[in-house]
């Protein structure tokens, strides 16, 4: 583009809106992309325009709503939707509620490309529908179109934002301690359970309590295996004193365990492990006392259908801690980013 005189700019084309205030109104007087006429210069001089800019042939530039709408493109996620282009940027937002990926390492390269700016929520995300997941715009009012095609070369061939939907899992609750097995207390992690479980589609088939056994243990968790659980969730039993069962029965199951101890604090004694395609987690007692722990962080992981690798509990070190605030307001804070 090119800025020059309004009154040198006779049959020339519009690269940018130009608005106006005047008597309660305020709006695009003259739209990108209108070829200016005669009877537009002293329109024009009113509204203080004494230059303009305008396009210039094979210059190789692109306006910033057509480098949005081409940003889009280069990354379409499925569940979501682009709305815009609106000021310069477009903007995504989700259709289902489930998990936000981003490749944090290419969303670092494309961005390193002069003009191109993409802001998106952190990686590892749970969202809900119509949540904004994602804004792409450029800086200036036009770029070199090689900026783009840089941009769209990175993105061709591997995948910048996903949105991963909840699937509905089969979930199997097993409950252990002596003391909730005779009745001597009540068992206080079963309405947690089921109020974390009511975000999620799913299929209760049962709560088990069980005695500090085992056997007993075993014979719930198969159970639950013999009907198809896609999820086992363990709780009690899950500090290191020598009476503590359930890591050794999760062990004696043969799952494979991923980590006993994860670096985040409340839940710090979390497990978690596979057998086969079932997810197993141990929940600590936290869970039943404080509002939000790792329990709740990798929930939605799960449903998601994410597998939990141990470098992923690792990168939970990094905001792991939670500023237990007096109003929680997870998801929204930086508890579990990672």
């Amino acid at each position: 583009m090119k800025k020059i005189k309004v009154e040198e700019a006779l049959g020339l084309t519009l690269c940018h809106d130009i608005t106006a205030m005047r008597d309660g109104f305020k709006g695009a007087a003259f739209r990108r992309g209108h070829v200016i006429t005669q009877e537009d210069i002293p329109a024009l001089l009113d509204l203080g325009k004494r230059t303009v800019f305008v396009w210039e042939e094979n210059a190789g530039e692109l306006h910033e709503e057509d480098c949005a709408l081409r940003m889009a493109a280069m990354a379409p996620v499925e569940g979501a939707h682009y709305e815009g282009p609106a000021e310069g940027k477009v903007m995504l937002k989700a259709d289902v509620r489930g998990m936000f990926r981003v490749d944090t390492a290419l969303l670092g390269e494309v961005n390193a490309i002069p003009d191109v700016t993409i802001a998106t929520l952190p990686d590892h995300y749970p969202v809900e529908v119509g949540d904004r997941l994602c804004s792409m715009r450029i800086v200036p009012l036009v770029t070199k179109e090689e900026n783009i095609l840089r941009a769209e070369e990175l993105c061709k061939d591997r995948p910048l934002l996903a949105l991963k939907p909840y699937r509905e899992l089969k979930v199997g609750v097993i409950i252990t301690g002596s003391e909730i097995y005779s009745g001597r207390i009540r068992d206080k992690f079963e309405p947690v359970a089921r109020g974390k479980l009511e975000k999620y589609p799913h299929r209760l088939l049962g709560v088990t309590l069980c005695d500090d056994e085992e056997e007993m243990l075993l014979a719930a968790a198969r159970k639950y295996l013999d009907m198809g659980a896609e999820l086992l969730i363990f709780s009690g039993g899950m500090s290191v004193d020598p009476d503590d069962l359930t890591p050794s029965a999760i062990r004696a199951l043969g799952a494979d365990i991923v980590s006993h101890g994860v670096p985040a604090q409340p839940g710090n004694m979390t497990l978690a492990a596979y057998l086969g395609n079932t997810a197993i987690l141990g929940v600590p007692g936290a869970a039943v006392s404080l509002p939000t722990t790792i329990f709740d962080v990798l929930l939605p992981q799960i449903f998601a259908g994410e597998r939990l690798t141990g470098d992923d509990l690792r990168r939970l070190g990094e905001g792991g801690l939670c500023q237990m605030c007096e109003r929680c307001h997870f998801p929204n804070c930086t508890f579990g980013r990672y």
